[in-house]
């Protein structure tokens, strides 16, 4: 069986587009491959953290992984920073990678432009992701475009390693999702949905409240003339929330086109509201009666033991490639 990696860092509470363009195809994901999903908290240190904060989204993200379905029986959910190998790797990794090739990283480049000061750790973190990936000898790596560069670094430098040192370590594919949606902000069609978005009309978040993501897609952009049709140039706003219906429910954008096409938008959006609703409602449920408990706390421990027992291995194998630490001597 293949191996999955992925990892999102908690930096606040996922929208519908994190859970209908990713999340949701993660758990399908775990009934065909081996599934190692995990918090990347040690990520989102690479710029300032509140730390109580940082904590509770830590423990929201991972209620969040479990209340949509994830299987801890066919897939592994970890925090990153309570199993050591990954950073131990990652300084290893850091010690083959070029300071060239980490700054024309387009997030870095992003990041750091028109900042006074920059941490270190916003340049070398590339190293550590791919520490994240090569420690379970992951055969594939679902990520967004956004992502695909660090992937292609990551490849380098474990072909880097196998050619300079011992071969050690998987060369992991990347994979663009095809399927999952790509659900854009309600404010501005044009924008990717970001939970990191000053206006907070702009995304639904996965524990919103009915009330409020009825609010919200009632007052989502979309023009005059009340023609419910899939026309992303020309109409993005209503191909929007056509996008988002059709992934909550399952109907096809062309049935739903057919469905509408006398109705006018305030039906349309009532009835995207209520799809949206009747998705994120039993994983709310599931969320709140994990997200204080003992069972919880349970996972976590089961997750960092079960990826520590693989990462520990891998870790061994490459100090011991690279020399470093002592060749203990077998007893009796």
């Amino acid at each position: 069986m293949k191996t999955i990696f992925s990892g999102i860092q908690p930096s606040g509470t996922l929208t519908i587009g994190n859970y209908l363009g990713a999340m949701q195809q993660f758990v399908k994901l775990q009934e065909d491959y081996q599934c190692y999903y995990c918090i990347v908290d040690e990520h989102a240190i690479t710029v300032p953290q509140d730390r109580l904060e940082l904590r509770n989204n830590i423990r929201s993200l991972a209620a969040l992984y479990l209340a949509s379905g994830l299987d801890t029986e066919k897939a592994t959910l970890f925090i990153q920073s309570e199993v050591p190998a990954h950073t131990q790797l990652g300084w290893m990794l850091q010690s083959i990678s070029y300071i060239g090739e980490l700054e024309r990283m387009t997030q870095f480049k992003d990041k750091a432009t028109g900042k006074e000061a920059v941490s270190s750790a916003l340049l070398t973190y590339p190293s550590l992701m791919a520490a994240d990936i090569l420690l379970y000898n992951t055969n594939i790596v679902p990520v967004g475009e956004d992502q695909k560069q660090h992937l292609e670094l990551t490849r380098n430098l474990a072909q880097r390693f196998n050619h300079k040192f011992n071969d050690i370590f998987t060369i992991p594919e990347i994979s663009i999702p095809e399927v999952g949606a790509r659900i854009m902000s309600l404010q501005d069609p044009t924008k990717k949905m970001s939970k990191s978005d000053a206006n907070e009309k702009g995304f639904i978040s996965m524990l919103d409240e009915p009330k409020r993501i009825e609010k919200k897609i009632k007052s989502a952009v979309t023009d005059s003339d009340g023609i419910v049709t899939f026309d992303k140039e020309n109409k993005p706003g209503v191909s929007n929330l056509l996008t988002i219906h059709s992934s909550c429910t399952g109907e096809s954008i062309e049935s739903l086109e057919s469905k509408y096409k006398d109705t006018g938008y305030g039906v349309f959006k009532q009835d995207t509201a209520d799809a949206v609703i009747n998705v994120l409602k039993p994983i709310q449920d599931r969320y709140y009666a994990l997200i204080n408990s003992e069972k919880l706390d349970e996972i976590l421990d089961q997750g960092a033991d079960k990826a520590a027992f693989t990462a520990d291995k891998t870790v061994a194998k490459a100090k011991k490639a690279m020399g470093l630490g002592r060749v203990k001597k077998k007893k009796g």
